[in-house]
């Protein structure tokens, strides 16, 4: 194993076996013996995503991931489709906001072969020009589609007064005006700026032992050389609190009212209160919010929260669907419900009974294959290890009730009020 450095082996995951390698070329490979199904799941993260694009550039990792399966020097779309098909087995690539995947699911016995494939796929796309065209005639249609929800719009409109300049502002879909202008160039360039190995997370979890999956990716990908340049340094502008109001005029069937604050990175000591904060407020229908708004006062059609992770700010957000009619007072009952966070501490039992859940669901979130390679490549690929997954829970279990009032004091001031409806109710 002379070609592997920074061996790391643990036991973890209901005590699957788990090792951590990085390889000569600076590959990291995070591999995990799963025997009880006959199925590996392998993910394959890239260090990009919407976050390292420019404004100008907006939707490219987006449109990236679309045309990446669709052709290689010696494979057009079609056959490569065949080919993966013909295995009964899965292949795709997505973007997120801090981060680019390719996912792989196959039996055992096909696993090497679709390694292979997926590694032609992420070193020699050849980006056919008729599949560039067709992927953004349909990334606009997308963007037509969602400018139609009240919903999609509301938040649009939320994340662009948070984020103002930043890369989070824009979804990364990206706008009509942007993805028209994106050409095969600015595919190629992209690639070739953060499609390389020591960029790569690799996690592969299923019916193989760590040393043979590690041994695969030394054969398929080991000699991908590194280029000399350096990867690039992100210069992102700072996201400054200012809070304002948007509204927007449609006649609907409901007002979306929303309400977001300017919360903590996944790297902040502060993300594990705020997690649990969002699953008493919003998760499921036993949190404050569906039984207060929608049971007890029957304001809401719908009312939530979501709190999603970030590497830089992210954002806390609660929205309520409800009658016109009802849309002032659902903006002051949403605001209330945040703010009695600060104002009154959480009894015992409110905090162990999101504990519970936050927890109970995260471990639900790590039962299949292909979960447990989505959350360790993860962790790893934005910088917090494979570690985290054990230290998140702990941090969890950890929070006492000062700590959550404290940290709900510290972020949630002054919201951002978002709001779509009926010009006479928004107009109020």
């Amino acid at each position: 194993m002379e070609n592997y450095v920074n061996q790391q082996e643990r036991k973890s995951l209901l005590n699957r076996t788990l090792q951590r390698t990085v390889l000569k070329n600076g590959i990291t490979v995070i591999a995990v013996e799963n025997p009880a199904a006959d199925i590996i799941a392998a993910r394959i993260f890239v260090g990009a995503g919407s976050r390292c694009e420019s404004r100008e550039k907006a939707g490219l990792s987006h449109l990236l991931a679309s045309v990446l399966t669709k052709g290689t020097p010696g494979l057009d779309a079609a056959e490569i489709a065949e080919k993966v098909e013909s295995l009964g087995a899965s292949l795709g690539a997505d973007t997120t906001a801090d981060y680019f995947l390719m996912s792989v699911k196959t039996v055992s016995a096909d696993f090497p072969e679709m390694l292979e494939l997926a590694a032609e796929l992420l070193r020699n796309p050849t980006f056919p020009a008729s599949e560039v065209e067709l992927e953004r005639r349909l990334t606009i249609q997308a963007i037509r589609s969602q400018q139609e929800q009240p919903f999609t719009i509301a938040f649009e409109q939320l994340r662009h007064a948070i984020y103002q300049d930043h890369p989070y502002a824009l979804s990364s879909l990206g706008d009509e005006t942007t993805v028209s202008q994106l050409s095969r160039e600015d595919l190629r360039r992209y690639h070739g700026t953060y499609f390389r190995p020591d960029n790569l997370v690799i996690t592969i979890v299923g019916r193989i032992v760590p040393e043979r999956a590690i041994a695969l990716v030394e054969k398929v990908l080991g000699d991908w050389e590194p280029p000399s340049t350096s990867l690039p340094v992100l210069s992102l502008p700072a996201i400054a609190p200012a809070p304002r109001n948007s509204f927007v005029k449609q006649q609907t069937q409901q007002s979306i009212v929303m309400l977001g604050y300017l919360a903590a990175s996944v790297k902040s000591p502060d993300y594990a209160a705020l997690k649990l904060l969002n699953t008493y407020l919003g998760n499921g229908l036993s949190s404050r919010l569906f039984v207060e708004l929608r049971e007890k006062r029957g304001l809401a059609y719908e009312v939530s929260a979501f709190y999603p992770t970030r590497l830089d700010e992210s954002h806390f957000v609660v929205y309520m669907g409800t009658a016109p009619e009802n849309t002032a007072i659902a903006c002051d009952s949403l605001r209330a419900e945040v703010d009695r966070l600060c104002q009154t501490i959480l009894s015992a039992q409110e905090l162990q009974a999101a504990k519970n859940k936050l927890l109970g669901q995260y471990a639900l979130g790590k039962q299949t294959n292909a979960q447990i390679a989505q959350v360790l490549g993860w962790y790893e690929i934005i910088g917090l290890g494979i570690e985290f997954d054990d230290k998140f829970s702990d941090t969890v279990a950890a929070v006492t009730l000062e700590e959550a009032q404290a940290v709900a004091c510290r972020y949630f001031i002054e919201p951002y009020l978002s709001l779509v409806g009926p010009a006479e109710q928004v107009s109020k």
